[in-house]
This record gives C-alpha cells, sequence and structure tokens, in this order.
C-alpha cells in the first residue's frame, strides 16, 4: 500500500480531530483516535484557552486532505471564513472569484504542479497587498532560502498546533490593519 492508500485507509477508518468551540474559548480537543474509542463527551484540554474571534476570508491551499480539513475547521471555529484549495490551479480559480474578499493566503510550500512560492507570486500581481503564510515541514531555513521572507510573507513550520496556527493568522492579518487602516 502506498502512502496515499494509507492516508485515505486511515481517514477511512475514523481517525479524526475535533474541535469545539464555546463563545470564543476553545473548550474540548479529542486527538486522532478512532470514532468506537471517543467517548460523546469530549476529553478536556483543561481551563478553557482565549482565542481570538477572527474576521475576514483566508484562501487555504494544502494538498493532504486531512490537514486541509482540520486547518480549515479550526481557523472557521475561529471565526474565519476559508476557501480551501487542493492545488494552485483551484487557488487561482477561488482567487479569481473572490480577491476582493480573500485577506489571506495560507499555502503549503510543496504543491502538486505550481509551488506556494510561485502561487504567492501569481496572486500578488492581482492583489499586491495580499498577506502570505507559508506553512512546511521543511526547515525555516530552508524554506527561506527560496525568498518567501518579503514583506507580507510569513511562515509557520508543520507540524503547528492549534494555538500556533491561530496566533500567527491574527499576527498576520492584524499587522496588516495596523499598517494599512484603509485596507
Amino acid at each position: 500500500m502506498d502512502l496515499l492508500g494509507f492516508t485515505r485507509a486511515a481517514i477511512t477508518m475514523a481517525m479524526r480531530v475535533l474541535v469545539r468551540f464555546r463563545a470564543g474559548r476553545i473548550a474540548n480537543v479529542n486527538q486522532a483516535q478512532p470514532v468506537s474509542e471517543m467517548s460523546s463527551n469530549p476529553v478536556s484540554i483543561g481551563a478553557d484557552t482565549d482565542v481570538h474571534r477572527g474576521r475576514g476570508t483566508i484562501l487555504l491551499v494544502e494538498d493532504e486532505t486531512f490537514l486541509r480539513q482540520v486547518t480549515c475547521e479550526i481557523l472557521e471555529s475561529a471565526g474565519y471564513r476559508v476557501l480551501q484549495s487542493r492545488n494552485a490551479t483551484e487557488a487561482i480559480s477561488a482567487f479569481q472569484e473572490y480577491k476582493a474578499i480573500v485577506r489571506l493566503l495560507l499555502t503549503d510550500v510543496v504543491l502538486p504542479g505550481q509551488n506556494g512560492r510561485d502561487l504567492a507570486n501569481d496572486l500578488r500581481t492581482v492583489c499586491p497587498k495580499l498577506r502570505i503564510i507559508f506553512i512546511s515541514g521543511y526547515p525555516e531555513n530552508a524554506v527561506t532560502e527560496h525568498g518567501i521572507q518579503e514583506d507580507g510573507m510569513f511562515y509557520l513550520p508543520k507540524p503547528f498546533s492549534l494555538q500556533a496556527l491561530t496566533r500567527k493568522v491574527r499576527q498576520v492579518l492584524e499587522e496588516k490593519e495596523t499598517a494599512n487602516p484603509s485596507d
């Protein structure tokens, strides 16, 4: 069985992450448990953790289905609208339709076909102030050598926690609002 087959089998066996939010606070998390082993009451991660209630639209580009779905669920639960794409072609199509409201591109660096860096360049020709967060399992120095540390471009290493993801998105979007209040 190849890696893709294994991944599909794992997802089919109902391995999943559930994130539930209550009134702007993280309430509970269940991680990678078969549904048969999950209780109807998710395991608490301790005292409720503050979560920023986001606003705005994010274009998420990730070819790994499970990671894309979990990332989307986290961001939507935090208050963001998320447009999901599996590759650069889908992302460009979504961006063309929603460019007036997309505030952030959150993209994997390595994608099938066109890579995340080239995708970012293409979208920035249409919208030069578009904020970008690159996500990658490669070390930051290997990624930044390829020129992703330009103005408005940021990096978030995989794997990332729920808190790291929401904190980075908030930081990037708030920096834009502070720097360009008219946008």
